[in-house]
C-alpha cells in the first residue's frame, strides 16, 4: 500500500511538472511575453493559484485514466 501512494504522489508531480514546464516554454514562444519581460516576469506569470489548481485537478484526471488504462491492458 506504502509503494502506491509513494508512486500516485511521484507520478501526479511529473504531471504538473510537465504542465507547468509547457506553461513557462509558452511564455517564450513567439508571442508570448516572456522574451520582452525576462524570466522572473515569466515565473511570476506562470506559478498561480489557477494554474496550480488546474495543474492538480489535470494531474488527478490523467493519473486515474493511465491506472485505469494500466490495470485493462
Amino acid at each position: 500500500m506504502k509503494k502506491n501512494v509513494w508512486r500516485a504522489v511521484i507520478e501526479v508531480a511529473f504531471i504538473i511538472f510537465l504542465f507547468y514546464s509547457n506553461l513557462l516554454m509558452g511564455e517564450f514562444e513567439r508571442s508570448g511575453m516572456g522574451q520582452e519581460k525576462g524570466v522572473a516576469w515569466a515565473i511570476q506569470d506562470v506559478f498561480t493559484t489557477a494554474n496550480f489548481a488546474i495543474a492538480t485537478i489535470a494531474a488527478l484526471v490523467g493519473y486515474t485514466v493511465f491506472e485505469f488504462l494500466r490495470e485493462r491492458f
